[in-house]
């Protein structure tokens, strides 16, 4: 029951965007997306202030000094611009973020998330994930469905420390997409070679399928 690659979890999402959206990439699986080919036309934003980048840098082709936000080598289109880390912020702050992409730990059937401490940790920094969940008109979430151990990390209720209350509109994880609906989860399009039943059971919140649910074309 393995599903989607995070390439393919990255695709998923990264079809959902529409022409003119500014889109923040956060760190982890969501920089994949600038890879992935679509006709929208769109901005990717990063934190640390590159503006209209593209896909990662080939093999070879790096430039040292350009990078995205979780420190990838990462390609210009003709229209980007790299401006100071606050001008960054104040685009973020401004609400001119269409959608950010964020990773997370785990992930309520109410919209809750939890992206900056793990259990048992000390301290933490909660980051630019506090202003992007408040100030973005959508926050999308990439994540395994699963822990390590086969613990579910979409849940009725977070169990971690909330980064953000009730903003996740849209996920991404290796078994599907998914909506939170309240005191569930809506499965919008499902893995190729996974059921629902096997979807369920990997869960730790109930999960309905939405009206018109599709297969994900890898």
């Amino acid at each position: 029951m393995s599903g989607l690659t995070r390439q393919q979890m990255a695709d998923a999402i990264a079809r959902r965007f529409e022409d003119d959206w500014i889109v923040n990439l956060g760190v982890g699986i969501p920089t994949m997306c600038s890879n992935t080919a679509i006709t929208a036309d769109i901005i990717y934003h990063s934190e640390n202030g590159v503006i209209g980048y593209g896909p990662m840098a080939a093999p070879g082709h790096e430039d040292m000094h350009l990078v995205n936000a979780g420190g990838q080598h990462v390609t210009l289109k003709p229209e980007a611009a790299v401006v100071h880390h606050a001008d960054s912020f104040a685009i973020i702050r401004s609400g001119k973020i269409d959608v950010t992409v964020m990773g997370a730990y785990e992930v309520a059937s109410n919209g809750d998330f939890a992206n900056w401490k793990i259990a048992g940790a000390k301290g933490g920094g909660i980051g630019g994930a506090m202003d992007l969940a408040a100030c973005a008109k959508r926050v999308f979430i990439i994540l395994e469905h699963t822990q390590r151990n086969g613990a579910p990390r979409l849940l009725r209720q977070c169990a971690l420390p909330v980064t953000a209350r009730g903003v996740v509109k849209l996920i991404a994880t290796n078994l599907g997409l998914f909506e939170p609906a309240g005191d569930h989860f809506n499965l919008v399009a499902i893995a190729p070679g996974v059921t629902l039943d096997e979807v369920r059971a990997a869960t730790g919140a109930p999960v309905e399928p939405a009206p018109g649910m599709t297969e994900i074309v890898p």
